[in-house]
């Protein structure tokens, strides 16, 4: 008796087991073909519409400000500043006084050279003189021997005269040099402008023969010289127009044009390759603004080129292939026709469509 309950409830097991592994499978595989014979829900688009616009392409480039015009400042000669009449960052107008040097060593030179110079003339002088004494004096030759000796004596006091004619000459040059300088102890304004130091942290009271003191800059002139690398250097030419951008005031517009394109790269490491990267020199002339100084970092946005009232269209929806270029055209009633097209001038955001396609189309993106 126990023995047959035993086995009827294992046939009972296993038949649960049967039915629950059938309604799995039937739940699998008939009722998931019964839903995918459902009709598909219409499938998305996104439409872009076919306008009529100016379209422009330009090359985004970056560098600093510079001063268009500068004029240099030197010391004329060794000495100490007895006077500066300018500082820093100070406007001037050519012919101002900028500073004025002690005279006293440069001018006890000038006595000296001046007083070397009269002593050798008056030795040339004296030499001449009693050469020609000499001459008139002296009994005439006997021998072939004194004849030589005497001709001798003549092309050295000839020589001598000549090489105390090059030390006058070289004297003479030096001690008007030497005025020259001293014209320039007060030295002024070679050209209007602002002032700026080479160093602004303080003013020399000395200063060396010929040192750098700083410059006169025009603030009206400036320029801005941007670096430009190989791929977009032939697309860029002498007077294509500019607007260029501060990065320390960046809603700020100024207006640029380009002045010069450099010819020759210059080569700059690359940071992550080991190689050298030709750069090309672009020098940007500005308009004046208040704002605008030199070494500044800029940006600017060069117009290579521009169409009035061209047909353009989203660049998201044009699709290249190879040589070809098409787009989806919207025909109504949810009807699509690949459509190829001749495109124009391209930029990330739009594309120009010379064929293909007319202002007020629609072409969708799938």
């Amino acid at each position: 008796m126990k023995r047959t309950l035993k086995k009827s409830l294992k046939w009972v097991i296993i038949l649960g087991i049967i039915i629950t592994a059938g309604y799995m499978l039937y739940s699998k595989f008939f009722k998931g073909s019964e839903v995918a014979e459902l009709p598909p829900e219409p499938m998305q688009v996104i439409s872009f519409p076919v306008t009529e616009e100016t379209l422009t392409s330009s090359i985004q480039v970056k560098g600093r400000s510079q001063y268009q015009q500068e004029t240099l400042v030197y010391a004329p000669f060794a000495s100490k500043v007895t006077g500066w009449k300018v500082e820093n960052g100070g406007q001037v107008k050519k012919g101002d006084v900028l500073f004025t040097l002690d005279q006293t060593l440069l001018r006890n030179e000038i006595a000296t050279a001046e007083a070397t110079n009269r002593k050798t003339k008056l030795e040339s002088e004296l030499n001449a003189f009693i050469s020609q004494q000499n001459e008139e004096a002296a009994a005439p030759a006997a021998s072939e021997a004194e004849r030589l000796k005497a001709l001798a004596a003549e092309e050295t006091a000839r020589l001598n005269d000549e090489l105390n004619q090059v030390n006058a000459e070289i004297q003479a040059k030096e001690l008007a040099d030497k005025k020259t300088k001293l014209n320039a102890s007060v030295y002024h304004a070679p050209a209007n402008g602002i002032f700026l130091f080479d160093s602004s942290s303080e003013q020399p009271q000395t200063v060396t023969d010929n040192q750098y003191i700083g410059k006169i800059v025009d603030l009206n002139k400036l320029e801005f010289v941007a670096q430009v690398g190989e791929q977009d250097i032939f697309r860029i030419q002498k007077g294509m127009k500019v607007q260029v951008k501060m990065t320390a005031k960046k809603d700020l517009s100024i207006a640029g044009e380009v002045t010069k394109v450099a010819k020759f790269a210059t080569t700059t490491t690359g940071q992550n390759t080991a190689g050298q990267i030709p750069q090309f020199e672009v020098v940007i002339s500005l308009q004046p603004d208040e704002h605008l100084i030199g070494g500044l970092s800029l940006s600017g946005d060069i117009e290579t080129s521009r169409k009035e009232n061209a047909v353009v269209v989203s660049s998201i929806a044009v699709v290249h292939e190879g040589d070809l270029a098409y787009v989806m055209l919207d025909k109504g009633d949810g009807q699509y026709e690949r459509t190829e097209i001749k495109v124009g001038i391209e930029t990330s955001e739009k594309t120009e469509v010379l064929s293909g396609l007319k202002a007020g189309d629609t072409v969708v993106l799938q």
